[in-house]
């Protein structure tokens, strides 16, 4: 089972107390940076996130992103797929920067590592995704 670990935000100031965030707020700051990059299809989860999809609770922010807590710091893994037309080395590497300087700029946290796993290339979008763009065409 996983531990409950929180990563310390260093402060030169302990007048107002300690600051620690959770591994999940990073894994959401790192799913919400990947997907903003255009050329990102999904973010591939695992069955446990499939499944609380399906159940109703679709926003699940954090998928595809794996947080690692290590001795030497912090190492982020995303796996995704890639929209077909795009350049994955390209994509890659908006998407390493993106949730750098995200997670940079939203909590002072320095990563050692952002790896980014292409698990697959997306040839259409979602059918989700299609049937919303048809409602909203319609409205």
């Amino acid at each position: 089972m996983k531990e409950n670990q929180l990563i310390h935000i260093p402060d030169d100031k302990d007048e107002l107390g300690k600051v620690e965030i959770s591994p999940e707020v990073i894994e959401v700051i790192a799913g919400l940076a990947a997907t903003e990059v255009e050329g990102v299809g999904t973010m591939r989860g695992n069955f446990a996130s499939g499944v609380v999809e399906r159940l109703g609770k679709k926003n699940n922010h954090g998928k595809g992103v794996k947080v690692e807590l290590k001795q030497e710091g912090i190492n982020v893994d995303v796996y995704v797929l890639i929209n077909y037309g795009f350049s994955i080395p390209e994509v890659c590497k908006k998407i390493q920067e993106n949730i750098y300087q995200t997670l940079q700029n939203m909590t002072s946290i320095q990563l050692t590592e952002v790896n980014v796993h292409v698990v697959g290339v997306q040839l259409e979008q979602p059918k989700q995704d299609l049937e919303q763009s048809k409602k909203e065409q319609g409205a």
